[in-house]
């Protein structure tokens, strides 16, 4: 591939993208060798997979034929760069929107862009049937680490960062290892705002919308068939927070999921239900409580009561960790800022 800025200089000249001083506002490369399969196929249906470069990295790319000019703010345009070279180098097949999105998330997450992905995002290989799951930010491969090191982790960050999905991974994962006994997935049942009224249904029919998050999961990860097996065998049990109380859980991989939404009472409660060789991860978003406004959350009550006590692990999450659509990361940096701004105004909006 060779690259200019708008001064004329090839990225070698000017010591490479990450240390131009150039205040040039535009990338100029050309892809080879030339292949226009590979080039539809970078570009996407309908130039698709370019406006997600683009909205990634808040550039505007134009091309003619295997010729590209990346305009935008000159750090960004050279990342975007570099993104259009890597996906040109995986484009010998088709590249869905998924493989474009994922993909941008590991490379605007690498610490070093020009060096390619993270090397710490392809740690532990987890036992399930998604053979590419691995971790994709440098945050998510902490998180696995300390599920795998400690008896109780949190975690605790905005949604997107993929809190839940990978502690249901590493609960299959323990239980393929025969590392535990069974998988306990728990969860409150609060309306997130809203006033559902009364459900239909026996008590698993009323209770189930609010545990479809971890039914998904456990399906993606193990499958359908697989899941119902271990369930009539009650080797799996996805049940609500309030089927905890008076319980021991020996030998179980347990998640409290949405903990935000727990009380304090709650949260102590649920602690204590572990066993001899038990492991528990406890995942919550604190910008999304939806408890009445005079009762504190369990998740945060804990994280300050817990902070110092040897064997627990918290997992800090951020926008940087956001595993979604390019647009989520930038959602939540915007609301952030908006509480940020009412707290100052002292509460009011």
């Amino acid at each position: 591939m060779s690259t200019k800025n708008a001064s004329g200089k090839s990225h070698a000249e000017s010591k490479g993208y990450a240390d131009s001083k150039s205040r040039a506002d535009a990338v100029e490369l050309r892809l080879a060798p030339e292949d226009n399969r590979r080039l539809a196929n970078l570009c996407g249906a309908m130039d698709e997979n370019l406006r997600q470069i683009e909205t990634a990295f808040d550039v505007t790319v134009g091309r003619r034929g295997a010729s590209f000019r990346v305009t935008g703010e000159l750090a960004q345009a050279e990342k975007a760069a570099i993104a259009l070279e890597h996906f040109y180098n995986r484009a010998h097949d088709d590249l869905s929107l998924d493989d474009i999105q994922l993909g941008l998330v590991e490379l605007t997450r690498a610490r070093n862009l020009a060096a390619g992905l993270a090397d710490e995002a392809d740690g532990y290989h987890l036992r399930t049937r998604r053979a590419d799951l691995r971790a994709r930010t440098p945050g998510q491969a902490g998180y696995i680490d300390k599920i795998l090191g400690h008896d109780i982790t949190f975690g605790i960050g905005p949604a997107g960062t993929g809190k839940t999905y990978l502690a249901v991974a590493c609960a299959v994962d323990a239980l393929e290892r025969e590392q535990v006994k069974r998988l306990v997935l728990t969860r409150p049942a609060v309306e997130a705002g809203e006033r559902l009224g009364f459900l239909p249904g026996d008590l698993t029919q009323k209770v189930d919308p609010y545990l479809r998050p971890l039914y998904d999961a456990l399906y993606d990860l193990m499958g359908f068939d697989k899941v119902t097996r271990l369930i009539e065998r009650h080797s799996i049990e996805v049940a609500p927070l309030a089927f905890m109380r008076g319980r021991t859980l020996n030998h179980a991989f347990i998640i409290l999921d949405e903990a935000q939404n727990t009380t304090p009472e709650q949260m102590q409660m649920f602690l204590t239900r572990i066993g001899f060789g038990a492991r528990a991860v406890v995942t919550g978003d604190p910008t999304q409580v939806d408890l009445p406004r005079h009762i504190k959350s369990g998740l945060m009550d804990a994280a300050d009561i817990l902070a110092n006590v040897r064997g627990i692990a918290f997992n800090h999450f951020g926008t940087e960790d956001v595993v979604r659509h390019p647009l989520v990361g930038r959602i939540v940096d915007a609301y952030a800022v908006r509480r940020a701004e009412i707290e100052l105004r002292g509460g009011k909006s």
